[in-house]
C-alpha cells in the first residue's frame, strides 16, 4: 500500500510538472488555427495563420535548416578528430584545449557575437552571409559534440582497440575510419542531436549576427510576435513544433537503432 501511494505521489507530481510545461504550448499552438484569439475557439478553427506564415517566413524557416545542417557537418568533421586527439594524447596541454572548447558555454551569446563582430565584421560579403551565422553557432555548439564523443571514448576503452588495430598493421587512417568511428557513434548521434537542436534553437547569438536577409527560425519568431498579430506569431510556433519535433523523433529513433546493433 505504501509503495502504491509513493508511485501515485510521483506520477502526479510528473503530470503536474508536464501540465505545467505543456500547457501553454498547446495554447500557443491553439491560438494559431483560431479565427481570432480573443474570442476564443468558439469564433472557428483556420488554417490561414499558418498559409501567412508560410509566405512571409518561408525562406527564414528553410535557411535555419541549411544553418543547422551545415553547423552539424562542421561540428563532425572538427569535432570527431578533435576528441579523438584529445583523448589520445591525455595530459596537462589536452585538458587546457579542451576547457578552451568548452569555453563559451561559460560566456553569454551576446559576448561571443560581439567578438565575431569585432573580429571578422569588416568582412563585407561574409558578414552578409549565412555562414558568419554558422561560425557562430559552431562555436557555441563545437563543446557539446566534443564532450559527447570522449565520454564514449572513456567508457570503451579506445586506446586498447587502437593499439590492437595498429598491431595489426592497420594505418592510422584506416584505424579511425573501421575501429573508431563505428565506437564513437553512440557519442556521435548524441552530440549531433544537441547540436540541431541548439542550432535551431539559438536566439541570442543569432540576433547579434543575423541581417534583414539572413534571419532564422527564432529571429522570425520574435519578429513574428513584435510586429504582427498574436495568431500569426503562434500559428508561427506551430510550424516551428511541425518541422523541429518530427527531426528530432527521428533522430532519437536512430539512435536507439544504433544502441541496440
Amino acid at each position: 500500500m505504501r509503495d502504491r501511494l509513493i508511485f501515485a505521489g510521483q506520477l502526479l507530481f510528473t503530470l503536474i510538472v508536464a501540465a505545467f510545461l505543456v500547457v501553454p504550448a498547446w495554447l500557443s499552438i491553439m491560438a494559431g488555427v483560431t479565427v481570432n484569439y480573443f474570442r476564443g475557439i468558439q469564433s472557428g478553427v483556420t488554417l490561414q495563420w499558418v498559409a501567412q506564415v508560410w509566405d512571409l517566413y518561408a525562406e527564414t524557416i528553410l535557411l535555419s535548416f541549411v544553418i543547422a545542417f551545415a553547423t552539424l557537418a562542421v561540428t563532425l568533421l572538427a569535432g570527431v578528430p578533435g576528441a579523438y586527439a584529445l583523448h589520445m594524447r591525455g595530459g596537462r596541454l589536452s585538458r587546457i584545449i579542451e576547457e578552451l572548447i568548452t569555453l563559451p558555454l561559460a560566456i553569454p551569446g551576446l559576448a561571443i557575437a560581439l567578438a565575431l563582430l569585432l573580429t571578422y565584421g569588416g568582412f563585407g560579403e561574409f558578414r552578409r552571409s549565412w555562414l558568419f551565422i554558422m561560425v557562430g553557432h559552431v562555436v557555441f555548439t563545437m563543446p557539446f559534440m566534443v564532450r559527447s564523443v570522449m565520454a564514449v571514448f572513456a567508457a570503451v576503452d579506445i586506446e586498447t582497440l587502437d593499439e590492437g588495430a595498429a598491431s595489426l598493421g592497420a594505418s592510422p587512417w584506416r584505424r579511425f575510419r573501421d575501429v573508431i568511428i563505428p565506437n564513437a557513434v553512440p557519442g556521435i548521434l548524441a552530440g549531433s542531436l544537441m547540436v540541431v537542436t541548439l542550432s535551431l534553437g539559438e536566439f541570442n547569438l543569432t540576433w547579434m549576427l543575423h541581417t534583414p536577409l539572413t534571419k532564422t527560425l527564432p529571429i522570425g519568431l520574435a519578429d513574428s510576435y513584435a510586429s504582427m498579430r498574436l495568431e500569426v506569431a503562434s500559428a508561427y510556433t506551430l510550424i516551428f513544433f511541425i518541422m523541429i519535433i518530427p527531426l528530432l523523433v527521428a533522430m532519437q529513433l536512430f539512435a536507439e537503432k544504433e544502441r541496440v546493433r
